[in-house]
């Protein structure tokens, strides 16, 4: 069994890769020519600023006073340059906004890996197509396109990590420190000979990473005065740095000025998702190239922005994110970046229509460069008669357009090249996505094959080992033939070879080998195949057809719960109802309405706003004092049973009860202190780490007696979860645990109606570590309503009161009473550690049971797999790489935890890149706090092996204060 369990973690882990061989992988290529435009550019240097954080709507907007936040970009709007809204692509990061802009093409997501700091895959950009580069910013930022530079010319000066704190005095030191380290390093290059060549050359950029705003409003929300303040101290440092370079450079009108952010921000403080606000940010350039103002008397857009910011007779120019770095690289006259997927916004440049259609008509040779690139590698690994060209773009129509647009110049006739140049584009990027996903299908196949074969094998394994279905049915034991394996050894054969011959990676091997095995040992059950049809053809249809609509209406509930969080309430009301139609009202009144009562109070949880909740610190005292006067009770009623409760129990209670307070003061200390702008006390640090690693430890100082261990391990983990909470969320593992102990209660009664066992008092269970098998029964029918109420829960506790597919769903607030310093991978982990605390309960909840209903942990554990796998197929199918980052995540989320979470949870050992460059790029998961979704993925198997781990740990382990550690038994 335990070579079973192996195994099928193996399989697990690559239907768990699988994902990202087919929908996620990087569309990058190389080997490309680079390509620029042979007339002489307007400008001999760019400046781009890029404010992070910074919400289009909150610069271009009048205040209240009717004036606006930034008075000199409103200058430059209605007097020297061109304005507009640049879309970005989800997820609203800083690493995919900065490498948008700068690289123009869509993030990888290998990168989330990396939390965005570093290159998982080269790739060019506009810097390293620079003769220099010089920068100043974010240590997070800079360095990432510094590394990706060939040669030593991006030149980059950041401050030191520790000054990103979100509990900081005054963030927008972060954009003075750029503003004035550019003013010394100008003033040092009057006095350094080299330095004032360098900066004196041609095609060179200077690029400022403002990070002040974002930091602010993550820190007190972008429609606080600091946000705003910011935006004030942003423009001045910009109208005194474009002042300087004037000056430097006696207004030669040979600098280009570029002002834009990378994402914007909801109004609670967070990115990484597709609303508009984070979607939407300014762009304003002006300077040499760049046209001026156009006054126009209407524009049509979908918004109704322009009325709103009073610049309805300015000419707006929208542009995609990835479209500022062709033209950028266009007004300087570098090549473009090899993987630029933006096309060129020709009306923002004020120059020659030859100029226009020479730098569009390059721009789309560029990108055409990279089709024919992605072409020919999958032609070469494709065997002739099988390969598929992109008939859109064949090689006769590509020669047709290159021929008609040189035409079209030298008849200059320059607006139909431009769009002749368009039309071009737009098909390239088709034949790009085109092959990019050439072995999706394929690929695809072999996965559901496996998939589908390892469902039926673990059903079978049920029905043979775990249940009676079958018992009965056939005696007779037929001699194994030699022709089924080796049958199966001459597919395996054939699939390699024909895997061989196309030079396929070795993931298409194993993809392609999975399911020969797997369903090898499905057919070798055939007589247990044929006892199941035998049995079920012996039971009334009626009842048959019955249960298994029940079962698929409850997959599908588990699945539709994943997308509407209001179907978890839906299944809980159903819950609720459930003791009424069933014989266990009348057996145990009380349980039963504690059951209704509790799961319709759970059930209202996610139905509360999953984001644009308000920090309420009211709501956690509030949570604190409950677990206190549930504690106080608790400890009265165990006070009372003498026989049972020693002093070192209750003293272990004290402490709990202690930490608890100790939680709820750091809480309102830390919150106060920020609100001061004083930072995070250290000694409130000392304590909430404290806290956290106690919390682990404390609950195995109490008995294993079932009740007063589990109360023990919720009070710990409250403690913690009060550091980590910021509103209602503080109550749901109160509620939530109140449930799993009816939960328990019940369990025991249903199996006595059913006439299994008897019922056992829960105050003589006590958890052991070496549970005697033969305690262990056979499955039957209402088992399986067991494993989907295990697997319910589950996905109760995770989603229960939030969506964690997306990172905009956790506030960054969460992690303050730890550290306000930024550390994406810290608080990432804090932050999943607080989506897991729900889940650790429920599945120490789910032990005890185990214990209770004597219930052997191997067999449900295949029940909950089939549950999990026939969901996972599900969503395989749904998975997308295209659309919002909650969107994206949500599905990827679910095709790739599906498989695991819930297969390591009940073990018996209790153990975007788009498809089209051109589309929005992924991430799973979902750490919140600038980690990405992909982060959270790859993560949730370590987190998921550790707390399965970790709840038999807590249940079964047993120290004490002092003398030597006791064993329990049942």
């Amino acid at each position: 069994m335990l070579l079973f369990f192996t195994l099928g973690l193996l399989i697990h882990f690559v239907f768990f890769a699988s994902i990202f061989d087919i929908y996620f992988t990087s569309p990058l290529v190389h080997g490309m020519t680079p390509q620029f435009t042979p007339l002489p550019p307007p400008a001999r240097r760019l400046v781009l600023f890029v404010a992070d954080g910074l919400r289009a709507d909150t610069l271009y907007e009048l205040d209240e006073n009717g004036t606006s936040r930034a008075p000199f970009i409103r200058n430059i709007i209605m007097h020297e340059g061109s304005w507009g809204v640049s879309h970005t692509r989800v997820p609203t990061e800083s690493r995919p906004g900065h490498v948008a802009l700068i690289a123009g093409f869509y993030e990888d997501v290998s990168a989330v890996a990396k939390g965005w700091k570093e290159n998982p895959v080269e790739f060019d950009s506009l810097f390293n197509e620079s003769k220099y580069t010089w920068s100043w910013g974010s240590p997070d930022i800079l360095p990432m396109f510094a590394k990706g530079a060939s040669g030593d010319h991006v030149y980059t000066y950041s401050y030191d990590a520790k000054r990103e704190d979100f509990g900081a005095q005054d963030a927008t030191k972060l954009d003075t420190w750029v503003f004035d380290n550019v003013k010394d390093f100008f003033h040092h290059a009057r006095n350094n000979q080299s330095l004032f060549s360098k900066i004196n050359e041609e095609k060179i950029v200077f690029f400022l990473h403002l990070l002040g705003i974002d930091t602010n409003g993550h820190a007190h929300r972008p429609s606080s005065r600091d946000y705003k303040d910011n935006i004030k101290k942003v423009d001045d440092g910009v109208k005194e740095i474009v002042s300087m370079f004037n000056h430097f450079y006696g207004n030669d009108g040979k600098t280009t000025f570029i002002f834009t952010s990378d994402h914007g921000m909801t109004d609670w403080g967070s990115h990484g998702a597709g609303h508009p606000s984070e979607t939407l940010t300014p762009l304003v350039t002006w300077g040499a190239g760049i046209n001026y103002p156009q006054r126009v008397s209407a524009q049509q857009f979908d918004d109704s922005f322009l009325k709103e910011w009073r610049l309805e007779n300015w000419k707006r120019l929208d542009v995609n994110q990835a479209d500022i770095a062709p033209l950028m690289t266009s007004l300087i006259g570098v090549p473009f970046p090899l993987n630029s997927v933006g096309i060129l916004p020709v009306d923002y440049l004020n120059n020659t229509d030859l100029f226009k259609a020479e730098s569009m008509f390059t721009n789309a040779v560029q990108i055409l460069e990279q089709f024919k690139v992605k072409m020919t590698q999958k032609k070469e690994v494709t065997l002739p008669f099988l390969f598929t060209p992109f008939k859109l773009l064949s090689d006769s129509k590509q020669f047709n357009i290159l021929r008609k647009a040189r035409s079209y110049i030298k008849h200059r006739k320059f607006d139909e090249v431009v769009s002749l140049c368009k039309e071009l584009i737009h098909l390239a990027l088709k034949g790009l996505s085109y092959y990019h996903t050439y072995d999706r299908f394929f690929l695809g196949i072999n996965v559901v094959i496996g998939f589908v074969g390892w469902i039926s094998y673990a059903s079978l394994l049920i029905i043979k080992s775990h249940s009676n279905l079958i018992k009965g049915v056939s005696k007779e034991v037929k001699k194994p033939s030699h022709l089924l394996p080796c049958s199966f050894v001459a597919i395996g054969i054939l699939v390699a070879f024909f895997l061989l011959i196309q030079a396929c990676p070795w993931t298409y091997y194993v993809y392609g080998l999975l399911p020969v095995p797997i369903w090898y040992a499905v057919l070798r059950e055939f007589q247990v195949i044929q006892d199941l049809v035998t049995s079920l053809l012996t039971y009334p249809s009626s009842h048959f057809v019955g249960y298994l609509l029940v079962f698929t209406l409850g997959i599908e509930v588990l699945v539709l719960s994943f997308f509407y969080r209001y179907m978890l309430t839906a299944g809980l009301t159903a819950f609720a109802v459930w003791p009424f139609l069933t014989r266990l009202w009348t057996r145990a009144k009380v349980t039963s309405l504690s059951w209704a009562f509790f799961s319709v109070l759970l059930a209202v949880f996610p139905l509360m706003p999953v984001v644009g909740r308000k920090p309420d610190i009211s709501l956690v005292m509030g949570a604190g004092l409950l677990v206190l006067l549930l504690s106080l009770c608790v400890v009265t009623s165990l006070m009372k049973r003498k026989d049972s409760f020693r002093k070192e129990e209750l003293l272990v209670h004290l402490l709990q009860v202690l930490s608890t307070v100790l939680s709820m003061y750091v809480v309102y200390s830390t919150q106060s202190s920020l609100l001061r702008k004083q930072g995070l006390p250290l000694m409130n640090q000392i304590i909430s780490w404290a806290t956290l690693a106690s919390s682990l430890v404390v609950p195995l100082l109490s008995s294993p007696a079932v009740f007063q261990r589990l109360f023990s391990i919720l009070l710990s983990l409250m403690s913690t979860y009060l550091l980590l909470s910021t509103g209602y969320e503080a109550v749901f593992p109160l509620v939530l645990s109140c449930l799993m102990f009816v939960w328990i209660n019940i369990e025991q009664e249903t199996l006595q109606q059913s006439g299994v066992c008897c019922k056992q008092k829960l105050t003589s269970i006590q958890f052991s570590y070496n549970t005697d098998i033969t305690q262990f029964r056979q499955l039957y029918l209402d088992d399986i309503r067991r494993a989907f109420f295990l697997v319910f829960f589950l996905v109760t506790a995770f989603f229960g009161t939030g969506n964690i597919a997306s990172i905009n769903s956790f506030d960054l607030a969460s992690v303050y009473c730890f550290l306000t310093v930024f550390s994406p991978f810290m608080m990432g982990a804090l932050m999943m550690w607080k989506i897991l605390i729900p889940f650790v309960l429920v599945m120490c909840a789910f032990e005890a049971v185990q214990l209770t209903t004597q219930l052997s942990s191997k067999s449900l554990f295949l029940i909950v797999l089939v549950i999990s796998d026939i969901m996972a197929l599900h969503f395989f199918f749904l998975v997308k790489d295209y659309g919002s980052w909650l969107d994206i995540g949500t599905r990827q989320l679910l095709a790739c935890t599906a498989w695991l979470f819930i297969y390591i949870s009940a073990s018996p050992n209790r153990l975007w890149i788009p498809s089209d460059p051109g589309l929005d790029l992924n991430l799973l998961h979902a750490i919140r706090a600038c980690i990405s979704h992909y982060v959270i993925v790859m993560s949730m198997t370590i987190f998921l092996v550790f707390l399965n781990g970790l709840a038999q740990l807590l249940t079964t382990k047993k120290l004490r204060l002092c003398g030597k550690p006791k064993s329990h038994f049942m």
